[in-house]
């Protein structure tokens, strides 16, 4: 979504409040910590505050917003300290539904997968960094689901959605034009996948996890977070 913050919008439902309050914090745009008052946002979008109040809840369950006892509602602080124990969770996550999904992938699965890459890598060439975060996390969503296992899905989902603005670090440590040869990363997952080389498929989402691991290790080290309010 295109954010237009000099302009007032006037009777915005729910899912559009969501949508831009969603983007603003996976940009950085709203600080982690920062307070969210609702009726500043009723004002802000020229609505009552049931529709603020809506996105509010459901940004909350997306971990994006944290509700604190007495405090109200803030931006989900982005802890730097926990990104190796949330890199381990996603590297042994990401490999076993890869893995699973090489071995139960129906011929639906893979047209799904093939697609969500299709809007992937769209957002690349447009350097359409929140596309980028969106549509990377639908992509390996789809691989998640191919796997075949509720359980497996489900936890995967909470892990991509807690690093989404992990990734907006690491997509910024390439100036936010990610290079199009990282997009063979999800070609490669996806042949696999389709050639059902489980062992391979394994190898891959491991090797992809590292490649974020090792970029965003480097980001940090060097210094390049003077224009974001990172909580640690």
């Amino acid at each position: 979504m295109v954010l237009n913050t000099k302009k007032k919008a006037r009777g915005y439902g729910a899912i559009t409040i969501y949508e831009v309050l969603r983007d603003e914090v996976l940009a950085l745009k709203l600080a982690p910590g920062q307070l969210v008052d609702e009726a500043s946002l009723a004002r802000r979008f020229g609505v009552s505050r049931s529709p603020v109040r809506e996105a509010l809840v459901r940004l909350v369950s997306e971990a994006l917003l944290t509700t604190l006892p007495n405090k109200g509602t803030i931006v989900a602080p982005l802890r730097i300290e926990e990104f190796p124990q949330y890199v381990d969770a996603l590297d042994l996550m990401q490999r076993a539904v890869t893995r699973l999904a090489a071995e139960c992938r129906s011929d639906k699965n893979l047209k799904t997968i093939r697609a969500r890459q299709e809007d992937f890598r769209k957002c690349v060439e447009k350097d359409d960094v929140l596309g980028m975060i969106l549509s990377n996390r639908n992509f390996h969503i789809a691989i998640a689901r191919a796997a075949c296992n509720s359980y497996l899905e489900a936890a995967y989902t909470r892990l991509l959605d807690d690093g989404r603005r992990f990734l907006r670090l690491y997509f910024k440590s390439y100036d936010d034009s990610l290079p199009h040869e990282l997009i063979g990363n999800h070609d490669g997952m996806i042949a696999a996948i389709e050639a059902r080389d489980k062992d391979l498929a394994e190898r891959l989402a491991h090797a992809h996890t590292l490649e974020m691991q090792q970029r965003f290790i480097a980001y940090l080290g060097a210094r390049q977070l003077d224009d974001f309010d990172v909580a640690v």
